[in-house]
């Protein structure tokens, strides 16, 4: 899973960082700080924070089907 943040988007409110707090956090007042590759155990959580952020400033990749060899993906 792959997380990105649009910052100039986000606009502090901190919701993420109250749902998934292993994956985001603020860092004063106003600065967000989060992690861009979290582990799989944290995809309900960060899933939760995304869908929270009240300007939808997250986005959150599934890589399952990245990570499948495209002859595999065909089969």
């Amino acid at each position: 899973m792959r997380v990105v943040v649009d910052l100039s988007r986000c606009q502090g409110y901190a919701q993420c960082a109250f749902l998934a707090p292993e994956v985001f956090r603020m860092h004063g007042e106003e600065a967000l700080m989060y992690h861009p590759s979290p582990d799989d155990a944290r995809r309900e959580q960060v899933l939760r924070a995304a869908a929270a952020c009240p300007v939808q400033a997250i986005l959150v990749d599934q890589l399952e089907d990245r990570d499948v060899p495209a002859e595999a993906a065909q089969s």
